[in-house]
């Protein structure tokens, strides 16, 4: 029963037959005119408009769609000449109008065809609209006061049905120096040969496909597996979604944030790898949250087929062992940015502590949105292969499988570095951490590695500079892990294993990093294996340009430091050995090994 109310919630929401009859906007924007005034969603889920972009001598925008031959084939050409342009002032926008398309999945084609310029996602069909395209991959170009110099292809070799060999015509490069010759372009206009845009389904088309599916019958199922967890009284997010009112009160907002894809946050380009707490919506259930959202919010007859989950009691690690507690709470602001907070927690392990299961906890969660853990001896210099384990919203709490177990040596302590947030109000907090010692025998340590490069300067205003490092495993290891940490300028993240066998393979692509969201990424217990010998890669590329909001000075080069304003490139490898077999018997009470 609920699969077909979901499955009919799909349909509804299906691009219609004669929607590429209606065309997918009016009249073209004249040659000539100014202009208009568009909003788009950048890859950071940002509302943006062409005045982020600041004074440009020319202004270039490509509507693409993912799954447009033509569009994939002339990118890398527009790419190319971005590059090319970059350094006399042109600006260049690639603007997705695929009614499927994720901005994710999008972030993810620009990396891997090598795009350095701004990409985003016309969600609602206003740029179309605004800008009378009908095809992509239609390339419009302004001039440096924004009048419509040029419409049309970028050139004739890449047609609707094939490429065309030998030379053509540059009609998109020479459009372009006319326009910064300040001169009229002498072939304005060219036709486009590619996919017919279908714009977004009218209320009145959505009205027409059938009734929306309901709170009851399907919504609220859908509502308490993804969102729930987070959205209860108390919980991490900002707002409780544990009942019909609740999520009817949020139902605008909702089908925003699901149709934009910015919840629940998930940040891994697809792909075959299946993550523990993955929290993504399959296409039917966003295509029923979206429907119920924009039709009308029905009820339904009878109580829903499941009840909101129930948040933990206590500790999501049972009871720990032992808690640890932020010596006192903290005050924090109503509003403003709050620096990161650098807490010692007091107590020194005196001999090696086996952990199997850590919680991050804070007392007031809506106002930390999230915190690492690491352990530091007062003797000896801090190393990134301290690190222990984070809290994120909705993240889960560590906790290793049987016989593995995480090792704090003799005379460590964990010091926590805190992102708090402002809620509009004064708010307090403290921060507590509990820890859960093995009952059974150790028999593999857990072990990571910093994958970092800290010798790099990023160059003022690069969009995207890359730094790459590397590391190679000396032992057959079984994969636990992965999580990458950039600070503002941090615009994508990609791991690879190179097997010694020559095969590489993919582990994890961040395509649109987020500082505000450093999630960590699991692997189900035994599913990867990498044989000693394999190199694991990360490659990472900043954005120091003015169009990254988040930029605190574009002029400046950016080097390795500490503070959030400099950079950090670190890909954290979490493993263990797999055939390491230690015997460790632990005390239960106080984490240290039992004398044989």
């Amino acid at each position: 029963m609920l699969c077909s109310l979901l499955l009919a919630a799909a349909l509804q929401l299906a691009p219609l037959s004669n929607a590429g009859d209606r065309g997918a906007a009016g009249e073209p924007l004249a040659l000539g005119a100014p202009a208009p005034t568009f909003v788009f969603t950048d890859t950071r889920w940002l509302p943006r408009t062409l005045e982020d972009f600041g004074a440009a001598s020319a202004t270039v925008i490509v509507f693409t769609t993912l799954d447009c031959p033509v569009a994939n084939r002339v990118l890398p050409a527009v790419g190319e000449l971005e590059r090319r342009y970059r350094a006399r002032g042109v600006r260049f926008l690639a603007l997705d109008v695929g009614a499927r398309d994720t901005l994710v999945e999008v972030a993810r084609r620009a990396l891997d065809q090598g795009l350095e310029f701004p990409v985003g996602r016309d969600f609602d069909g206003s740029a179309v609209r605004a800008l009378g395209a009908t095809r992509t991959p239609e390339v419009l170009v302004f001039d440096g006061r924004r009048r419509l110099a040029y419409r049309g292809r970028v050139d004739a070799q890449a047609r609707l049905t094939g490429t065309q060999p030998g030379a053509v015509r540059a009609d998109l490069a020479e459009a372009l120096e006319d326009v910064l010759a300040e001169r009229a372009v002498r072939v304005p206009t060219t036709p486009v040969d590619g996919c017919r845009i279908t714009p977004p389904a009218t209320a009145a088309e959505r009205a027409g496909a059938g009734p929306p599916p309901s709170w009851n019958e399907a919504v609220a199922d859908v509502v308490f597996a993804r969102c729930t967890p987070c959205h209860a009284a108390g919980g991490d997010a900002p707002f409780a979604l544990e009942t019909y009112e609740q999520a009817r009160a949020q139902a605008a907002m909702l089908a925003e944030v699901v149709e934009q894809g910015r919840m629940p946050p998930w940040f891994a380009a697809p792909s075959e790898t299946h993550w523990l707490d993955q929290r993504t919506l399959s296409p039917i259930e966003r295509a029923a949250l979206l429907a119920w959202a924009q039709g009308g919010t029905p009820l339904g007859d009878g109580p829903p087929l499941s009840a909101p989950p129930r948040p933990p009691e206590s500790w999501r690690i049972g009871e720990p062992d032992l808690v640890l507690a932020m010596p006192q709470e903290v005050e924090l602001p109503a509003s403003g940015t709050i620096p990161y907070r650098y807490v010692v927690l007091p107590h020194v392990f005196a001999h090696d502590t086996w952990v199997e299961a850590v919680e991050i906890r804070p007392a007031n969660r809506r106002a930390v949105h999230h915190a690492n853990l690491a352990w530091v001896q007062l003797d000896k210099p801090f190393r990134t292969e301290n690190f222990v384990t984070g809290h994120v919203p909705g993240g889960a709490a560590m906790e290793l499988g049987a016989g593995t177990a995480l090792c704090l040596p003799a005379g460590a302590l964990l010091g926590l570095q805190i992102h708090y947030v402002p809620t509009g109000r004064p708010e307090r907090d403290r921060i507590a951490v509990g820890l859960r010692f093995p009952r059974g025998v150790v028999e593999r340590r857990l072990r990571h590695k910093a994958i970092t490069d800290t010798r790099f300067t990023i160059a003022p205003e690069a969009p995207a500079q890359r730094v790459e490092a590397a590391w190679t495993l000396d032992v057959d290891a079984e994969g636990v892990g992965l999580f990458a940490h950039m600070h503002l300028r941090g615009r994508d993240m990609r791991f690879e294993a190179l097997g010694p066998d020559g095969v590489r393979r993919e582990l994890l692509c961040v395509p649109n990093y987020s500082f505000d969201w450093q999630t960590a990424y699991a692997w189900p217990p035994g599913t990867e294996r990498f044989a000693a010998g394999t190199r694991i890669e990360v490659r990472a590329h900043f954005d120091n340009s003015r169009f990254n909001p988040f930029n605190p000075d574009p002029g400046r080069a950016v080097t390795f430091g500490e503070d959030t304003t400099d950079e950090m490139m670190y890909g954290f490898f979490f493993y263990v050995a797999r055939d390491e077999r230690l015997g460790l018997a632990i005390d239960p009470r106080s984490g240290a090994v039992r004398a044989r």
